[in-house]
């Protein structure tokens, strides 16, 4: 018999795009989908696979006989609903950071460690954050060849990241700043986001997003770093299982809506060359090359929005660095950063 399937979250931003997936994948392994929402949700009609699927309540009882349960909503709500799924007999792929750093709980990239979902003591397998994601796939590829050694990342992250808020605010920010001449002197976007009714007690960002960039992504965890960074460190590390691998991140969100944007200084155990990174990077189905600078040609995220692939270019030997690589990455945040990837490990799932 087919496995079950069930879709927590069907509704939200992540939710709908892992329907786009689901609606669009060339295998089909499941034999039941279950779309599962918070109860102000239950009693929408969605299409799968060109069936109508009504969406349930969020309770105990929608997981009897699911066999893997994809989870994209809040931390707390996966805190408290994860385990309850789990002990229903599912196994459960979380997108939030509930369980990414628990020491039962494997955090999977399938490019980089999909053997790891075999080892689930507690039922549960984590979906990594979306930034630290965005770049594993490419990493990996370097990594199983040189050795990581060390990681300098710079993240440029789209608004997106912060949910529906962030989109909501970066819109009505532009539109009331674009074309009105602001911008140039100090406290112009400001005074005008003011003068829009946009003050930024209401924004889910510290500063004015239109015409600007912000260095802070996540929370404030003290001595000057903020928690997307903090996860870019402790995830890669145990994603590529490198207790000891050095790292260290500067998160910015930018003015763009979807895709996350990385600069990545890597540096490795054994030498590298840009010719053979190439080679490593072709080789990988997930990841697209796109690299010839001297024709203005490297991934930006307005031509990587929608896209499965990790998209990497501008790679560079680093001049003053032994053994050492520079390149710039790109990836859709809400695809392969969030619901491709927790897909991925569902369908791995199904297939065992």
């Amino acid at each position: 018999m087919a496995p079950t399937l069930a879709l927590v979250g069907a509704t939200g931003a992540v939710g709908s795009v892992m329907i786009d997936i689901l609606n669009a994948r060339p295998e089909w392994p499941w034999g039941e989908v279950r779309l599962i929402a918070s109860p102000r949700s239950a009693g929408k009609k969605l299409t799968v696979r060109g069936e109508e699927l009504t969406v349930q309540a969020l309770a105990p009882e929608v997981f009897d006989g699911v066999d893997v349960a994809m989870f994209d909503v809040p931390d707390e709500v996966s805190a408290e609903w994860g385990p309850i799924a789990a002990s229903r007999g599912a196994v459960v792929v979380d997108n939030s950071g509930a369980f990414r750093m628990d020491d039962d709980v494997p955090l999977v990239v399938p490019e980089c460690n999909l053997d790891k979902i075999a080892d689930r003591p507690r039922g549960i397998i984590a979906n990594p954050n979306c930034t630290t994601l965005s770049m594993m796939a490419a990493l990996g590829a370097l990594h199983r060849t040189f050795g990581l050694r060390e990681l300098v990342v710079a993240s440029y992250q789209a608004v997106s990241g912060a949910g529906v808020a962030g989109v909501e605010r970066l819109y009505a920010e532009l539109a009331a700043v674009v074309g009105k001449g602001v911008g140039v002197r100090a406290g112009d976007v400001r005074e005008a986001l003011e003068a829009a009714g946009l003050p930024l007690a209401d924004s889910p960002f510290p500063a004015p997003l239109a015409l600007n960039v912000v260095p802070s992504a996540g929370s404030y965890k003290g001595d000057g770093w903020f928690s997307e960074e903090l996860k870019v460190r402790n995830e890669s590390r145990k994603i590529l299982g490198i207790p000891d691998l050095k790292v260290s991140a500067t998160c910015v969100r930018v003015p763009v809506v979807t895709t996350h944007s990385l600069a990545v200084h890597a540096t490795f155990e054994q030498p590298v060359t840009v010719e053979r990174a190439h080679e490593l990077f072709a080789a990988q189905p997930s990841v697209t090359l796109v690299d010839d600078p001297s024709n203005g040609v490297f991934p930006t995220p307005a031509d990587v929005v929608g896209g499965d692939p990790t998209y990497v270019g501008r790679i560079r030997q680093a001049l003053d660095f032994p053994n050492t690589l520079d390149f710039f990455v790109c990836g859709d945040n809400l695809r392969k950063g969030a619901a491709l990837n927790t897909y991925e490990i569902a369908e791995a799932l199904a297939k065992r």
